[in-house]
């Protein structure tokens, strides 16, 4: 192996990962918002792995986590129980965002706007419908109330929820809903 002087390290090192190491300092770059297993919501930064208690009605953070557990997959189960015939929506986001989009590891990117974000995903408009169930990659600034960073694109992971033929006052869009699985940044050089 080839040593590496502490300088050279520092020049190989970006930036926000030495403000972290050097000055304890981080400017929070959160992931999409992940489900314990008591139910309550958090965020863990990207940068210095920080878990943030994360609040859907507010969509604001709330204190630090020191040791979030991870959702279990849990099997409902019928029981005796009567289910709520009810459900309310999750709050939505509303926003004109541009977005572009395409199918998982395809070629061709699309065009389109985003109208909201919730907690269980994003609804969209674009010139090409894809099929439900499909995997799909979404590249837009994702909302500061969210990721915890302004002026910050993402590059999403979902999954299409469903399809609607056409959008009303929109010649030609489809209107779309996608869950969103995990996002990354993406930082200009």
């Amino acid at each position: 192996m080839c040593p590496i002087s502490t300088g050279a390290l520092l020049v190989i090192m970006p930036q926000k990962l030495m403000d972290v190491l050097m000055l304890g300092r981080c400017s929070h770059e959160f992931s999409w918002p992940r489900r314990s297993a008591n139910e309550e919501f958090y965020q863990v930064c990207m940068v210095c792995a920080t878990a943030y208690q994360y609040d859907w009605k507010t969509m604001r953070r709330g204190n630090r986590v020191d040791n979030p557990v991870a959702e279990t997959p849990t099997v409902r189960r019928r029981s005796g129980q009567i289910q709520p015939t009810w459900i309310p929506r999750a709050r939505r986001l509303r926003s004109k965002l541009p977005v572009r989009y395409r199918g998982k590891n395809l070629s061709t990117w699309y065009e389109g706007m985003i109208q909201n974000i919730s907690q269980s995903g994003v609804l969209f408009h674009g010139p090409q419908q894809l099929p439900a169930n499909a995997l799909v990659e979404l590249i837009f600034e994702m909302p500061e109330e969210i990721s915890g960073q302004k002026n910050s694109n993402v590059l999403c992971q979902g999954r299409m929820i469903r399809t609607k033929d056409a959008v009303d006052n929109i010649e030609d869009a489809f209107g779309l809903v996608a869950s969103i699985l995990d996002y990354k940044f993406l930082h200009q050089d």
